[in-house]
């Protein structure tokens, strides 16, 4: 009989984190304490760009931005926010979405799997995700319950199971 598996990825849905973007720049616009403070929220190539004439206020839309990521089922994991810095008359938070399972989290994963999965299963590391195999689809579903236990850095998806 094949081996089942199934692949471990950290993958952030890119409409739905431009959905909450937008969502967030409307409140923005809208909400009285950010009129004339020259706040603003916008993607500037991959990355997310937040404005605001004080420190303050920058970190306010940071945390507009975060509450609409969660209302849209992004974990808060995979976004990476700056400290807010001074660029002329203006405070700017620069803050990245994270794709991908980096290198030594993915060492990490694979440690607990070898440690704690039952021993049937193996893991190995394919590029920025995981490919996690057994004989026993049973063992799988246990590791993968293993894994939404353990708190990594990242937010974990199981996909490609079969």
């Amino acid at each position: 009989m094949a081996d089942s598996s199934f692949d471990v990825v950290s993958k952030v849905d890119k409409m739905e984190a431009e959905n909450a973007l937008n969502q967030a720049a409307k409140e923005i616009e809208q909400r009285y304490d950010f009129r004339g403070v020259g706040a603003s929220i916008a993607f500037s190539g991959e990355d997310v760009l937040i404005k605001a004439n004080s420190e303050d206020r920058a970190k306010a839309v940071l945390d507009v931005f975060e509450s609409k990521l969660i209302k849209r089922g992004i974990s808060l994991k995979s976004l990476d926010a700056g400290e807010p810095y001074a660029s002329g008359k203006e405070y700017r938070i620069e803050a990245k979405l994270k794709n991908g399972i980096e290198q030594d989290v993915a060492k990490k994963i694979g440690a607990v799997i070898r440690a704690e999965a039952p021993k049937t299963v193996k893991s190995q590391i394919q590029g920025d995700e995981m490919r996690v195999s057994s004989k026993s689809r049973d063992d799988l579903q246990a590791t993968i319950a293993l894994l939404k236990g353990q708190d990594f850095d990242v937010p974990l998806q199981f996909v490609n199971f079969r």
